[in-house]
């Protein structure tokens, strides 16, 4: 069994809990004054255990399975034996990173809250996308229909914006610097562990896809 089908099944299982009990879904949401006053960190983890509803569980956890295996798949050629390993390292530290900014915004504000493998799932999507930049994805559920090289950049240009105007209850800075977590932490890690330069494999990978479609010779 894959780190992606056992954080899947773990996911979709507390959050089935959560959604009929509102206690178990108050001990564990990202709750900021709770962190500030009560030193629960353990909140930046339990929180991508949860979710707000099915349709918003059912949408990440189809985004980690789409993109998560293939993923793992490349942690394990990039960085051997150890791959699982840094896959699962990448995700859990991403559950924390990307809402240290939201935390710094919200440290003491009673109203906020937040819950979701959003972040982590955005840092598993862009780290696939620096591995393997010549995938055609889609927005939501569109059919596949531009490459990552491409969907990448427009997708944290549109979260900014949305992030900026406050659009509805979705957290967009934890998207952002989720994905822009997944992409560093495949940069750093890869070189300094595997030698593996991600820069250079992404153009690489750009490369293909041009030739591929006849923009280049």
């Amino acid at each position: 069994m894959t780190i992606t089908l056992i954080i899947i099944i773990l996911t979709c299982i507390i959050s089935f809990g959560a959604f009929n009990n509102s206690r178990m879904m108050e001990d564990l949401i990202f709750y900021p004054p709770a962190i500030t006053n009560r030193k629960q960190y353990y909140r930046f983890f339990t929180c991508g255990l949860i979710h707000a509803d099915y349709g918003h569980l059912i949408f990440n956890m189809l985004s980690l399975y789409f993109f998560g295996e293939f993923v793992e798949e490349k942690f394990v050629y990039i960085f051997g034996d150890k791959g699982k390993i840094f896959y699962l390292l990448m995700y859990v530290a991403a559950l924390f990173v990307c809402l240290l900014p939201t935390f710094a915004k919200h440290k003491d504000d009673y109203h906020y809250r937040s819950l979701g493998a959003s972040g982590a799932v955005s840092a598993v999507v862009f780290a696939g996308l620096l591995i393997a930049p010549y995938v055609e994805v889609g927005f939501f559920f569109i059919p596949p229909i531009i490459p990552g090289f491409i969907y990448a950049p427009l997708y944290l240009i549109i979260s900014a914006y949305m992030d900026r105007q406050g659009h509805g209850n979705i957290n967009h800075s934890a998207h952002i610097w989720g994905a822009l977590f997944g992409l560093g932490f495949i940069i750093v890690v890869g070189k300094f562990v595997a030698d593996y330069n991600a820069i250079s494999e992404f153009v690489a990978g750009v490369k293909l896809y041009l030739q591929a479609k006849g923009y280049t010779n």
